[in-house]
């Protein structure tokens, strides 16, 4: 997404959310919500379907289209557009689009223009084969959901159609509809699901923020989602998460599978809630970005009443209620999911994960949030069960969690990686996974993230890469040369200046449209296997995109690269990277947005010979650990890769924190005396400076008259 692009959809939110809060304030945010939320969705099916009429309009007008009707075949003009209106209300068109069905009293303009209508007097509409009285916006609104259910079997039960009964000021609503209609679901780049599925995402965040400890039971904080589905890569197969909220995992994974150029056909998805307006707001969040879903038949409990019994998930993501209590009611101790050991009554942690594992492929992975507490308590059996699924080598990675990122709770959390099949094989994302039996990655993320406002905790971008290609360098059957994806450079003992550092850093996070295009295509080894990082710093310049392993750079350049000095410039540091022994690959930016294959390619040929000349030494890859340069290195403080004896002399603990150490504290070269001799008068200055601050309050203080 390009600058214009965010900046468009973060006025369009913080206009709408501070206008919406105005006009609503007599009602608290979990009543709010499913207002708004209906409202955004109701507008956008109609503005779809609005689309969708007008292309058959045009359609229908054109000489060259299949649908095309003949005005020399009608009597009178009047005739051919009464014959063009009546097609227009043909259903067909609309289902060959996959758009959905939306009736007269369901449109949105028919609620704009008879909204005021109804505040003061009433309405009679068609209701079936008789006619219906509206008397107010809330049964307006409640008669428009219930024609589009009706008309759209997939939507039964979806909608929550329960505006007639809110305690509301019925104006309020029809400023909601008014201020709503502003939306502009139109823009040059984004089509109108991108923005109606963002302000609905949004809406969902701000939601939960405002509802505190009652928002974590439908929403997930993004940046969580984003890690599990970056670390997970779920690009084909079945997803499942068995405590979906509001879909948040469904909703990134599709956006995964987008920005890598995946087919969002590929994978189907597979939910369940327990919770029914929950249930709604997660099959809503599926329709306004088209995506096919199963939640079953109903909002039911996971344990009682599983309604997918017979699924097993390539992927399994879910972030269920911490430390549940009383779960267990109606569910049988000998149930066939409890593998590895019957979870207690008190605590559900481990009820959650036999399910999710019960649920799992053969080759299947997945990622689960839950308390710390789940790595280390023994209580009532809980550490029989986590030694037991350390035995089955079931646990492949643990990434402990910094505090303060959930709205809903200051447990502090974790995130277990599971996976049936730890042997050599490719993903699918293409990856090759080296045999990974009997080990155990550990990533202490305690100390990443930034503090988004006074409260919450929140990840970059830079965060979750760190932490996603120490996962899948760890993962990967070719060893990496040392050093490779952590930024050190092309020799590991050479400090680069942190100005250096600094500025790759900023240039990562304001990246250009090719650059979003381009690194999406070659990251995570899309291309020959090869590992590419992008702003990578080779003192004193910054590359866009730099593979260390071929040393090949690859740089894109603006129309403000189209002047003499500039391309003197850019063939002075052409010259220089050449002459330390990399290859450099120019292109201009458009030719990555409108010339990406030939782009591609070019990439492809200049990789092959010197992978075709590796290929023909390499030998087998060496364990981890020797002198292979491998890919992944256990850095102090940050991962390590532990074995499962390691394992057992920690009594089955799987705390990152007691595997992966504390960081290497820098060197203090200063002597001592003189440290303490620095520090000593740097305090007898403040000591004096607060004496004389004291002196001058007490002296400004008695000239008011009240001398101390």
């Amino acid at each position: 997404m390009d600058q214009h692009e965010q900046v468009f959809l973060r006025e369009l939110e913080k206009k709408l959310w501070t206008a919406a809060n105005k006009l609503l304030p007599s009602l608290d945010a979990s009543q709010y919500k499913h207002v708004v939320l209906g409202l955004v969705f109701l507008k956008y099916v109609s503005d779809a379907f609005d689309l969708r009429r007008d292309e058959i309009n045009a359609q229908l007008r054109d000489a060259d289209s299949d649908y095309f009707l003949d005005a020399a075949d009608f009597d009178t003009p009047d005739d051919y557009d009464a014959e063009i209106a009546e097609e227009l209300e043909q259903r067909d068109y609309y289902a060959e689009a996959n758009v959905f069905w939306v009736p007269t009293a369901a449109r949105w303009k028919f609620l704009q223009d008879k909204n005021k209508v109804v505040i003061t007097g009433e309405l009679e509409v068609r209701d079936g084969n008789s006619t219906k009285k509206i008397r107010s916006i809330g049964q307006l609104i409640d008669h428009a959901l219930e024609a589009i259910e009706h008309d759209n079997p997939k939507l039964k039960g979806v909608l929550n159609k329960n505006y007639t009964r809110l305690q509301i000021d019925q104006s309020k609503l029809g400023e909601l509809i008014d201020l709503i209609s502003t939306v502009p679901f139109t823009h040059a780049s984004l089509d109108a699901k991108d923005i109606l599925g963002h302000v609905y995402e949004y809406f969902l965040g701000q939601f939960a923020l405002a509802e505190g400890k009652k928002g974590g039971q439908f929403y997930t904080p993004k940046s969580i989602v984003s890690l599990i589905v970056q670390m997970l890569e779920p690009f084909k197969g079945r997803v499942y998460d068995p405590a979906m909220g509001s879909g948040g995992f469904f909703v990134q994974s599709e956006h995964f599978i987008r920005e890598h150029q995946g087919r969002i056909g590929d994978v189907s998805i597979y939910g369940q809630e327990m919770n029914h307006t929950t249930w709604q707001l997660a099959a809503m969040n599926m329709v306004i970005r088209g995506i096919d879903f199963n939640f079953g038949k109903e909002p039911a409990n996971t344990y009682t009443n599983d309604q997918h019994p017979d699924l097993r998930a390539d992927y399994v993501m879910a972030n269920p209620p911490f430390n549940m209590k009383e779960w267990d009611t109606g569910v049988s101790e000998h149930d066939p999911r409890w593998v590895y050991g019957k979870p207690p009554s008190g605590n559900a942690n481990f009820a959650w994960m036999q399910h999710m594992l019960y649920h799992l492929a053969p080759n299947g992975s997945m990622g689960l949030l839950l308390a710390n507490g789940s790595m280390s308590s023994n209580t009532s059996g809980e550490g029989d069960i986590r030694k037991a699924l350390i035995e089955h080598d079931l646990v492949e990675c643990m990434v402990a969690l910094p505090g303060q990122l959930f709205t809903n709770t200051q447990i502090p959390a974790c995130i277990w990686f599971l996976t049936k099949n730890k042997k050599a094989r490719t993903s699918a994302s293409g990856r090759n996974l080296r045999d990974r039996s009997g080990e155990v990655l550990f990533i202490d993320a305690r100390n990443l993230g930034y503090m988004k406002d006074r409260v919450l905790r929140d990840f970059t971008q830079e965060d979750l890469d760190k932490v996603t290609d120490t996962f899948h360098n760890w993962q990967s059957f070719f060893p990496l040369p040392m050093g490779e994806g952590r930024g050190e450079g092309e020799n590991p003992q050479k400090k680069l200046p942190e100005y250096l550092l600094n500025n790759a850093r900023d240039l990562r996070r304001n990246q250009t449209s090719a650059e979003a295009l381009l690194w999406s295509l070659l990251r995570n080894r899309q291309i020959e296997n090869c590992k590419f990082r992008r702003q990578h710093p080779v003192d004193p310049y910054i590359l866009d995109f730099f593979c260390n392993e071929e040393q090949l750079a690859i740089e894109l350049d603006g129309g403000q690269h189209n002047t003499e000095a500039a391309m003197a410039k850019d063939n002075q540091r052409t010259d220089f990277l050449e002459s330390k022994g990399i290859k450099v690959l120019r292109f201009w930016n458009n030719d990555v947005l409108q010339n990406t294959e030939s782009v591609l390619q070019q990439i492809y040929d200049a990789l092959t010979p010197a992978l075709s000349q590796r290929a023909r030494g390499l030998k087998s890859p060496l364990p981890l650990g020797e002198d292979s340069g491998e890919g992944y290195q256990d850095i102090p403080g940050f991962c390590k890769s532990a074995k499962l004896d390691e394992i057992k002399k920690h009594d089955y603990v799987l705390t990152p924190g007691r595997y992966v150490g504390a960081a290497d504290a820098e060197e203090d070269s200063e002597p001592f005396g003189e440290k303490m001799q620095r520090l000593t008068a740097a305090l007898s200055e403040q000591f004096a400076e607060s004496d004389r601050l004291e002196a001058e309050i007490k002296k400004n203080l008695a000239g008011l008259g009240y001398g101390i």
